[in-house]
């Protein structure tokens, strides 16, 4: 499994918010490569931060600048294979693999999310934190953010690969799509 997080927002005790800049707010987490899976922010300001808030896939706005304004980001989506063509766009969340069923073997599967004819499918996460993460010149801290990846098919919305083991569009794309923000949870924080 592999998705693009994006657009990460940090939101203050007092309830202001840091916005991440744009350019150093996009991700490709590879579920396959634990390097890809600890994200580092630069430069976050110190406060008491009690929530985050971020996006799985690029936003349309971003799309919209075309390929030359996407910086480095469209190549490194190109290498981990995160992109169809520039016209169809990014890919936004990737999951393969293989099903079994009492009928079915080893059957293939394939879920794309990103833009169709008909949807963007970009999905904003936001997530309380158990405890504040306290950014200081002397403390960086880790928030330990878990993705159920189960839940993009067997959340709130259950899909049978069985009726279909294709989704890249169609009725099936929209559910996968709105289980998204249900797959992500923060099981902790380092304030060390």
């Amino acid at each position: 499994m592999k998705y693009i997080v994006s657009n990460i927002v940090l939101t203050k005790a007092d309830g202001s918010i840091y916005t991440v800049p744009k350019n150093e707010s996009y991700f490709i987490v590879d579920e396959a490569e634990v390097a890809t899976q600890l994200v580092n922010l630069p430069n976050i300001p110190a406060a008491n931060y009690t929530k985050i808030s971020f996006g799985i896939g690029v936003d349309q706005e971003q799309f919209n600048k075309g390929a030359t304004g996407q910086g480095d980001f469209l190549a490194t989506a190109q290498d981990a294979g995160m992109i169809w063509s520039w016209s169809a766009g990014y890919k936004f969340v990737v999951l393969e693999g293989t099903f079994s069923t009492s009928n079915i073997t080893d059957e293939q599967y394939w879920v794309h999310t990103g833009q169709t004819s008909l949807d963007y499918n970009y999905t904003t996460v936001t997530i309380d934190l158990p405890d504040n993460a306290l950014v200081r010149t002397t403390i960086t801290p880790e928030i330990h953010i878990f993705a159920d990846v189960s839940k993009l098919i067997d959340g709130t919305n259950k899909i049978n690969f069985s009726e279909g083991a294709v989704v890249m569009g169609g009725a099936k794309l929209g559910l996968v799509t709105a289980n998204v923000s249900n797959m992500f949870t923060v099981d902790h924080v380092h304030n060390d």
